[in-house]
């Protein structure tokens, strides 16, 4: 208890303060975990069994990322899997074993530390796409799938580790599938995945659905993480990775009506296990190696990242990624991988590996981990732009009737209404993986930054009649509006504004036509929930309606208190009251009304 109260001390400290500080909140773990670990206050003596209870927020989280990967999705993703995930294993490989051979190691030694220190991190790289939003982007897209080859390539590299040991005439260390030798463990291990895939279609489902239709909700969470450790123990039993098995669970889940029930359920104990896994590496570094070889430490992890660094760089532009996504993808597969803790202990008991080397490369492992948030803050502050360094398209059409700056979510429905229409817009986005996913599938998008007046007249805006501004940045937005003004003031602008304060500054500069980019979604969203509650569409309609005169008339008198953040929320809290009086007072009049309330049939 007292301990479980430290980690969630420790954790609520530094997490913030790191995240504050832009260090990623992986860092904030980690130096949770040095101050209580041995090496600092030493309130916690205990590090590697914390570390094994830990590693269930790495299965968790490979079950909700396979929740995420239906069937069809994963086969169609194989060759990016073992073609792209194999050739960065292997890069990194090729580039770290001279430098166990200039440290005097055995081949055998030399292979197996280089294949432990090649594996990047799930653990780490994963929440940093996540938070950064790039999983659901190419950069996402193939580092995961480099990831899943690493973590599924980490079970026979473990088998490797007790080969390799057998070969040097030394003992192998009991595997978690002795009993199981020769052709059987195989076997086994085709059985156990067979099960898991049957009991997922035929029985998990039934079993569900029987427990989703219960009263008692807590039975459902308490299934789903039964689930998951289930086939989590089962995997190990039979020798495989723990990971494997929940990952293999989830995929055959993703498709079920109770996939994201199942990631609510299993989201907070994976969160907190998963921290509990960075506060366990930050309690097991070894930082005493600084003090009897501190030139062997830090040349090692200097040496080892950059080889990562090269090594994944190398290769990404085989698997068709360019530009500064392939540095920064780079950056977020530098560090050394969680399974290389349990390769080089095995390979220490199986003697490949003397035990001052594999707690020497252990250390380095560790401190490769806290590198990659700090590496990925001075790529964000230094490097340049993403696509800056690639050059702007040619655009072939400049005598466009419309110009469309932006082209994600927003700008998308905007061009292809358009383009029902019979009209072509003239494309512009700033994002190359943007405009490259755009390319393919068939929509023609042109690369470039529409905030600068030299591209905007190579694309034609002189003979345009209307710039339709869905740029999701603010600033850009407010860039771009004054530029077309001040050199085009003939143009009619439709800008995307973000919120009320923005929509205020853009009707200020007396753009055409402001659109908040969620107001008309989040109104019809507000009917619906009206009509699912027992009013008819004409009521429902019209109180939206009358919610939309009011946010317009609000947006346009509140201008002049935009800058003054008190006048402006006194403003907010007297025209809320107002209009929900006037509101009440509508509803009440209608209750005694009977002859224009026959309209009940839902119309746009």
């Amino acid at each position: 208890m007292n301990q479980a109260i430290l980690f969630l001390l420790a954790a609520l400290i530094l997490v913030p303060l790191a995240v504050r500080l832009n260090l990623g909140s992986v860092l904030g773990y980690l130096l949770a975990g040095v101050l209580l670990g041995p090496v600092g206050f030493g309130l916690v003596s205990d590090p590697a069994t914390i570390l094994q209870v830990s590693e269930l927020g790495v299965v968790l989280m490979l079950f909700v990322i396979g929740l995420a990967l239906e069937p069809q999705r994963l086969w169609a993703m194989r060759s990016a899997v073992f073609g792209g995930g194999a050739l960065q294993l292997g890069a990194c490989t090729l580039l770290l074993m001279p430098l166990g051979f200039a440290m005097g190691w055995t081949w055998q030694a030399a292979l197996i530390g280089s294949l432990a220190m090649a594996l990047s991190s799930t653990a780490i790289a994963v929440p940093l796409l996540q938070e950064r939003n790039l999983m659901a982007r190419p950069i996402g897209q193939k580092g995961f799938a480099m990831l899943l080859f690493e973590d599924i390539a980490a079970i026979p590299l473990l088998a490797l580790a007790a080969l390799l040991g057998s070969t040097l005439g030394t003992p192998t260390p009991v595997s978690p599938s002795a009993h199981a030798s020769g052709w059987l463990g195989p076997l086994m291990q085709l059985g156990a995945i067979a099960g898991v895939v049957v009991f997922g279609r035929f029985v998990a489902y039934p079993v569900m659905r029987f427990i989703a239709g219960l009263p008692v909700r807590e039975l459902f969470t308490g299934f789903a993480l039964l689930l998951v450790l289930g086939v989590a123990a089962l995997m190990q039993a039979v020798g495989l990775s723990m990971g494997l098995g929940a990952f293999i669970a989830g995929v055959l889940l993703a498709s079920s009506p109770y996939r994201h029930a199942l990631e609510n359920d299993i989201l907070p104990f994976k969160g907190l296990l998963l921290g509990l896994f960075f506060i366990a590496v930050g309690m097991g570094m070894q930082l005493d190696l600084f003090l009897s070889s501190p030139v062997q430490v830090v040349a090692g992890l200097v040496i080892i990242t950059v080889l990562k660094l090269v090594g994944v760089w190398l290769v990404l532009p085989l698997v068709d990624l360019h530009g500064p996504s392939r540095s920064q993808l780079a950056i977020l597969l530098g560090q050394v991988g969680e399974f290389a803790f349990v390769i080089l202990a095995t390979a220490q008991a199986a003697r490949v590996l003397p035990a001052e080397d594999a707690a020497l490369l252990t250390l380095i492992a560790a401190l490769s981990m806290p590198i990659t948030p700090l590496l990925l803050m001075a790529f964000d502050r230094y490097a340049r732009p993403e696509g800056s360094d690639r050059a702007a398209d040619t655009i072939e059409d400049d005598k466009p009737a419309v110009l469309l700056a932006g082209f994600g979510r927003y700008g998308q429905i905007v061009a292809r209404l358009l383009l029902g229409a019979g009209l072509k817009p003239t494309v512009i986005d700033h994002d190359a993986d943007t405009v490259d996913s755009a390319r393919r599938f068939g929509f023609q998008v042109y690369f470039g930054d529409a905030t600068q007046p030299d591209l905007l007249a190579a694309a034609g805006v002189a003979n345009a009649k209307v710039v339709v501004v869905a740029i999701d940045d603010a600033a850009q937005v407010n860039r771009l509006v004054e530029t077309l003004q001040g050199q085009w003031p003939h143009l009619k602008i439709v800008a995307r504004a973000r919120d009320a304060v923005h929509a205020m500054e853009l009707q200020e500069a007396d753009v055409h036509h402001v659109q908040r980019e969620m107001f008309e979604s989040s109104l019809r969203s507000g009917r619906a929930t009206l009509q699912a509650l027992g009013f008819d569409a004409f009521h429902a309609r019209q109180m939206a309606d009358d919610f939309r005169r009011y946010s317009e008339s609000f947006v346009k008198a509140a201008r002049e208190s935009r800058h003054n953040e008190d006048d402006l929320i006194q403003r907010v809290r007297e025209s809320r009251e107002q209009f929900e009086k006037q509101m009440q007072k509508d509803l009440e009049r209608q209750s005694h009304r009977t002859g224009d309330t026959d309209w009940h049939q839902e119309r746009p």
